[in-house]
């Protein structure tokens, strides 16, 4: 068990993450990022899912350059961050990257019509 309770918008975060509610997630991390800037783990959540966001809306090259900065800031936390499989949030990483289109831009209905990896973070016990 973690010897320090999650916070509760953490916690909401893992929910909308999961529900696909990228933009939402954004505003909760932010909030208790903003105590602690140096929290690279939160800014690498964040940026992971402001990376999801971009790639909904066809910036394609704004996706790929949030993916790169989450798996360098998530990287230093592997293999287990609070509570969370970091190394396996990586490789989904790796994944979204490697299904990005070669182009900067597409259309929106081409994102939306575009299969794309899906990743289901969830809290572990270790």
């Amino acid at each position: 068990m973690h010897s320090v309770p999650l916070p509760d918008q953490y916690l909401q975060f893992i929910e909308k993450f999961n529900a696909g509610e990228y933009y939402e997630c954004h505003d909760l991390l932010e909030e208790i990022w903003m105590e602690d800037k140096s929290d690279k783990f939160l800014q690498g959540l964040l940026q992971l899912s402001v990376g999801l966001y971009h790639r909904e809306y066809g910036n394609i090259k704004g996706a790929r350059w949030m993916f790169g900065n989450a798996r360098k800031y998530l990287s230093r936390y592997q293999p287990v961050h609070w509570g969370i499989d970091v190394s396996e949030v990586i490789a989904y990483i790796a994944t979204c990257e490697a299904a990005l289109p070669e182009s900067d831009t597409i259309s929106y209905a081409e994102a939306k019509n575009e299969a794309f990896p899906l990743y289901r973070l969830q809290i572990i016990h270790r």
